[in-house]
């Protein structure tokens, strides 16, 4: 099953502040579950002048309380209790056009619920696609803010490996190398009708708890981004520095997360 969700709302800052404070958004007073953020990949196209880059995240999370009771035991494998997952994120900017478009997924749990989540940050009035070959910039006041549109596409697979999946594998495999495993049963046992509504009333209430939870990432997700650009529009990028540094001390210590993990790793304790 495939849900969609979609949102817009703007920044009363300028595209160029907003793509800026995009990058710089953990840590912030609404993202203390983000443990880290890596740069996988990142390159400048001459050509076209954009900005591709790779993240991936780590992030504090589990799987609701609510979902784990309906799952099958085992289902989870060793991810479950781990507390932590992985997103990945790609982002293209292009500063001269106005605008950035990203992407964010989930890289845990993708057996149970896939979320996508698209952005779109553009200057008022432009298309993120839009070729502007004048190269001419306007001076206009609604440049002072940036408009977001947000589109978030939730899979959930659960119940779905079949024959079909099989199917899949025997096609990839190279001749002479199919075994009984991936030969797909020409007549599969059907399942009866209350196996096939358990399976999708779980489906909904995976989908239906991902969705809520996701509008919920999305208002703080805002709200972490409004600190950072008031923090730019105040002192700078010094000033975004120091309250990562602030905001990095009161999730994880003076000492920060790396030093912590050096010394538990080590079998060394903590100073009283």
């Amino acid at each position: 099953m495939v849900k969609f969700y979609e949102g817009s709302f703007k920044y009363d800052y300028p595209f160029q502040a907003v793509s800026l404070a995009y990058f710089l958004r953990y840590p912030n007073p609404y993202a203390k579950h983000v443990l880290s953020t890596d740069v996988i990949d990142r390159h400048f196209d001459p050509d076209t002048r954009r900005l591709y880059t790779t993240r991936l995240h780590l992030k504090r999370s589990k799987l609701p309380p609510t979902v784990l009771k309906l799952l099958p035991k085992g289902i989870l494998g060793s991810n479950s209790d781990t507390g932590q997952s992985y997103i990945l994120e790609k982002s293209i900017v292009d500063v001269r056009e106005g605008w950035m478009t990203t992407e964010t997924k989930n890289l845990e749990w993708t057996g149970i619920l896939s979320v996508i989540e698209k952005q779109c940050y553009r200057r008022p009035d432009q298309s993120p696609v839009l070729d502007d070959s004048s190269g001419e910039r306007s001076d206009n006041a609604r440049h002072g803010t940036t408009e977001v549109t947000t589109s978030t596409t939730f899979v959930s697979r659960f119940g779905q490996n079949g024959p079909r999946t099989a199917r899949r594998k025997a096609e990839v495999l190279p001749p002479g190398r199919e075994t009984a495993a991936d030969i797909p049963d020409d007549n599969p046992p059907k399942k009866g009708f209350l196996s096939n509504w358990s399976t999708s009333s779980l489906q909904r209430t995976i989908e239906v708890i991902g969705m809520r939870r996701t509008r919920e990432a999305l208002l703080k997700s805002k709200d972490g981004m409004n600190v950072v650009l008031g923090r730019l529009r105040s002192g700078g990028l010094v000033e975004v520095l120091e309250g990562m540094r602030r905001d990095r001390e009161a999730m994880f210590g003076p000492e920060g997360p790396w030093k912590r993990a050096w010394k538990h790793g080590n079998g060394i304790e903590d100073d009283e």
